[in-house]
């Protein structure tokens, strides 16, 4: 029962989340947001896109191989408790990824133009945190690797924490730092990268 509760919070989380917020997007501006994968093949900018790409179909093949048998959950992850905390962080990821994203409003994106300029949002949520989608969607995976905690979810989880970090540190705060110069500086001395207070640039 939990894996196809997994799977059900999976795919409302990518109606939601990447396709009803991509025609949203495309509604009010023209485009569905989608600006690909940055960095030649092989580079940190690829391995980043890409691995982001893989983590979210590797966590989707977790609960549907679960259900095939061909996978088992870790014993002593598998209490019920742990399962319930997993379903509720599941769905505090999905509002928390849906209310940030509706927060960055026409700024939002997926991936990087390098010719092209956004508004920089620092009010609202992003001014606890510099990245609250992406701290959104870990809250999110956490919960659906606690819902079936077998091998592979614990490895997507794991692969899209490295690559969210890739994405972030070599692709857009560069790109930012580039478009908005001092002012995305300060923002980020001022604020935390994922969790209040934590990954705050140095101010020298």
């Amino acid at each position: 029962m939990t894996a196809i509760t997994a799977l059900a919070l999976y795919l409302i989380f990518g109606a939601l989340g990447f396709g009803w917020r991509s025609w949203r997007q495309y509604q009010t501006t023209g485009s569905t947001g989608f600006r690909g994968i940055s960095g030649r093949p092989g580079s940190l900018e690829w391995f980043a896109g890409v691995g982001f790409v893989v983590a979210i179909l590797v966590g989707l093949a977790a609960p549907v191989l679960q259900l095939a048998g061909a996978v088992s959950p870790v014993r002593f992850l598998s209490a019920a408790p742990v399962q319930a905390a997993g379903g509720l962080l599941a769905l505090a990821g999905i509002a928390a990824t849906l209310y940030a994203q509706n927060q960055m409003g026409e700024s939002w994106r997926i991936g990087v133009d390098a010719g092209e300029t956004t508004r920089l949002v620092r009010t609202g949520v992003f001014g606890l945190v510099r990245n609250p989608i992406f701290a959104a969607m870990l809250l999110f995976a956490a919960g659906v690797t606690l819902l079936v905690p077998n091998v592979l979810a614990l490895l997507a989880f794991a692969l899209l924490l490295t690559t969210i970090e890739l994405q972030v540190r070599v692709v857009e705060e560069p790109y930012l730092s580039r478009v908005h110069g001092a002012d995305y500086r300060d923002y980020r001395v001022t604020t935390g990268r994922f969790v209040p207070g934590l990954g705050r640039a140095s101010g020298a």
